[in-house]
């Protein structure tokens, strides 16, 4: 097992909340943008995107312990895929608006603000948890290097 292990694990943690951050802060700014997507022949809302994450190192906790007990192999988290989520769109009455249809509805996107700064700072807060893990580890391995004097 590596010295800088717990630093690589902790790192890959951070760029997958960074990515997460940044896919919540498109959904925001998406929120009111009816031309999203051009899909045959018209154009459709911007859908919610999401980020799927998973253990870079396999999927059950069994697997991972006898695994980093045999060999040190490069474990952390890992983003799966950004998948669009496939909720209705929300319709609005606004015949005045360039996209209503005949009924004079607007379709909107599935984006809930409310939803997304929940999600924001859900990921805000495992970001700066693994801060405090990264910063840890390095007070750690700056006291072992003070032993050695």
């Amino acid at each position: 097992m590596s010295v800088f292990q717990n630093m690589n694990i902790t790192a890959s943690a951070l760029t997958a909340n960074r990515l997460r951050m940044d896919v919540i802060s498109s959904n925001m700014a998406n929120v009111e943008t009816t031309r999203g997507t051009y899909v045959d022949g018209q154009w459709q809302p911007y859908r919610r995107k999401m980020v799927v994450m998973q253990s870079a190192s396999g999927p059950s906790f069994s697997s991972v312990l006898n695994s980093e007990m045999q060999k040190s192999n490069q474990s952390g988290v890992k983003i799966k895929k950004i998948i669009e989520d496939q909720s209705p769109f929300k319709l609005a009455y606004n015949p005045s608006h360039p996209d209503a249809n005949d009924q004079g509805y607007v379709q909107l996107p599935n984006v809930d603000p409310l939803k997304e700064m929940a999600d924001l700072i859900s990921t805000t807060r495992s970001y700066e948890a693994n801060v405090t893990v990264l910063n840890a580890n390095k007070s750690l391995l700056t006291k072992a290097l003070e032993i050695g004097k």
